[in-house]
Parts: C-alpha cells; sequence; structure tokens
C-alpha cells in the first residue's frame, strides 16, 4: 500500500487527507448545529480553532510518550505526524481540558457544547482511521485469505491488509464502521436527547468499541502489561455512566 498521493509536483499523505477531511466534515456539522442552537458563531469558529490544534498535539504528545526511547533518540520525528502516531485519546483528553475553561470563560455550558461536538467527533474519526489503512497501521492478528473473505471485507481492503507475508484483521474498518453507526445512533437521537446525554452515549459507545477493537489490535500503546486504550476505554464508560446518572437525577 502507497502511503503517498503523487500529484506530481507533490506528493501528499493519504493519512494526513484523511484527518484533514475528518477535521472538516466535522467543523461543519458543528457550526451548523451551533447556529441551530443559536450559539455564537465566533465563539464555536475560536474553540474549534484552537482545541483542533490542542487535539493533533495531544494525540502526538500522548503517542510519543508511549515510545519515548524511539523519540528520545529520534527527536525530529516527532515533527513527522503524517507518517502516523497520533493517538486519539490523547487528542480527546488534551482538547477537552481546553474546553472546559473555554467553556467556563464563556459562560457556556460544557455539556450542551460537549453535546454539538461528540456527533462530530465520532464521525471525523470514522473518517480519520482510513488514514491507518493507508499507512499499514492499526491491523489485527494474522488470518487467512478465506477468513478474510468469508467476513466480505472489500478486496482492496483485504490486499492492502497483507503486511509482511501475511494477512491481518482489519481492525481500522471494523472501527470505522461501528464510529459511522455510533454517528447514525446520534443523529436520530439528538433532537430527542437531554443535555448531557449524547456526550454519554459518546463515551459509552466508543468506550465499548473501542476496548472490543484493541483486544485484537497488535501494535496497541502498552502500560506495562496492559494496553492502555483499555484502560481509557473502562474510564470513558465508567464516566458515561455517571453523566446518565447525574443528568437524570437533575430532570
Amino acid at each position: 500500500m502507497n502511503p503517498n498521493l503523487d500529484l506530481g509536483f507533490i506528493s501528499v499523505h493519504l493519512y494526513s487527507i484523511c484527518i484533514f477531511i475528518g477535521m472538516l466534515i466535522g467543523s461543519f456539522l458543528v457550526l451548523r448545529e451551533a447556529k441551530k442552537q443559536n450559539i455564537n458563531e465566533d465563539d464555536i469558529v475560536n474553540l474549534l480553532f484552537y482545541a483542533i490544534i490542542i487535539g493533533i498535539i495531544g494525540a502526538r504528545v500522548y503517542f510519543v510518550l508511549f515510545h519515548l526511547d524511539y523519540y528520545l533518540n529520534n527527536p525530529l520525528s516527532i515533527l513527522k505526524i503524517w507518517e502516523g502516531g497520533l493517538a486519539i485519546h490523547g487528542g480527546i483528553i488534551f482538547a477537552l481540558i481546553f474546553i472546559y475553561f473555554y467553556t467556563k470563560k464563556k459562560n457556556l455550558k460544557l455539556l450542551k457544547i460537549l453535546d454539538i461536538l461528540v456527533p462530530a467527533l465520532i464521525l471525523a474519526q470514522a473518517i480519520g482511521r482510513w488514514g491507518n489503512f493507508f499507512n499499514g497501521e492499526a491491523y489485527g492478528p494474522v488470518v487467512s485469505l478465506n477468513e478474510l473473505n468469508n467476513l466480505f471485507i472489500p478486496p482492496f481492503i483485504i490486499d492492502g491488509m497483507y503486511i509482511d507475508g501475511n494477512y491481518h484483521l482489519p481492525m481500522f474498518y471494523f472501527e470505522s464502521i461501528l464510529c459511522l453507526i455510533g454517528f447514525i445512533i446520534m443523529m436520530f437521537i439528538k433532537n430527542k436527547s437531554k443535555t448531557g446525554y449524547l456526550t454519554a452515549f459518546y463515551l459509552l459507545w466508543y468506550g465499548i468499541v473501542r476496548f472490543f477493537i484493541e483486544s485484537f489490535r497488535t501494535d496497541s500503546l502498552m502500560l506495562f502489561d496492559f494496553k492502555i486504550a483499555q484502560i481509557v476505554s473502562i474510564i470513558m464508560i465508567v464516566i458515561s455512566i455517571i453523566i446518565f446518572v447525574k443528568e437524570k437525577k437533575n430532570v
């Protein structure tokens, strides 16, 4: 799989294109929903601008910290985010910290803003995961060609999952589909949901999805003998339950 798109005069990294498309579509959805809810457009534009930048930095810092030995010996590689190495959990954590203080400063309700953001976020994740495909990342264990065909996976994905002489489960593909399903569910329930419920649903849905996906991935970030993404997923699920219970009591 060629990770680059050769335009003749320039070679563009497909990983970067997928991330950019995800952010662009996500930003459009956020602005549209914010307008429907009569939220100041400048406030949302500024929030998106800084949250995206801080989120990318956070995603990279998070990834680098779990590969510290390599990046200490190759410090310039820290800047090469187009080669992959953006951990979504790090991006979420860093962006969330910024959003918390931003909403506090602008006197905006945190959960209301998060409810606007999370459908766009999960759709952006569904799109961005394809960057892992082009980079040959986020795959699972070795399987046979017959097993992949039995899962009705498109042939071009199967071909792309032939890595180092073996076929692998395309975990990026499964996560992308599940994120897209989560987005569709959010679109159906968003107008009927109380404040905070979409945020809680996102944390619950993606927490479960990522825990499952991480069970099969062979390139997980590790904390001792534990997959860090699964630890974070459990925390996300617990927080989602807390939000559901707390907001239900406030009704």
